[in-house]
């Protein structure tokens, strides 16, 4: 198990996905506990961890292992991709990243190859920049 916090020292979309894949599975399980009639201390020793841990992956906290997940399937008679948030034809919500984090992703990627340009070029992308600018 691995707390969402600690992961977020990557990118912050990757973080972002982390903190909704992390939520969905944490209501999906929940859901999936409470129907199956099981407390979550029940679920716990099912799968081999501490009741506190398992109250924190509920809450969206953290994310499973793989073999925990694995478990956490076998126990709750759920499929993986049902828990995961991925069952249905539409890309689940947890995975649809915002346009400002995608706009951020563009961006970065063009000041990079910017960062590359002989002064020339810099000079002549400028006033492409500034051509582009009067035409909005």
């Amino acid at each position: 198990m691995t707390r969402i916090a600690e992961q977020s020292s990557g990118s912050g979309r990757d973080a972002a996905v982390r903190r909704r894949l992390s939520k969905k599975l944490g209501e999906v399980a929940r859901a999936a506990r409470v129907q199956a009639g099981l407390t979550q201390v029940d679920v716990a020793e099912r799968i081999g961890m501490a009741a506190e841990v398992y109250g924190r992956l509920e809450r969206g906290l953290m994310l499973p292992s793989v073999p925990s997940l694995w478990r956490l399937c076998l126990t709750l008679r759920i499929p993986a991709d049902h828990l995961l948030g991925l069952a249905s034809e539409q890309l689940p919500q947890w995975a649809i990243e915002p346009p400002a984090e995608r706009d951020g992703v563009q961006v970065r990627r063009l000041m990079r190859s910017v960062r590359k340009l002989k002064a020339s070029q810099l000079r002549t992308l400028s006033l492409m920049v500034a051509a582009l600018q009067r035409e909005v």
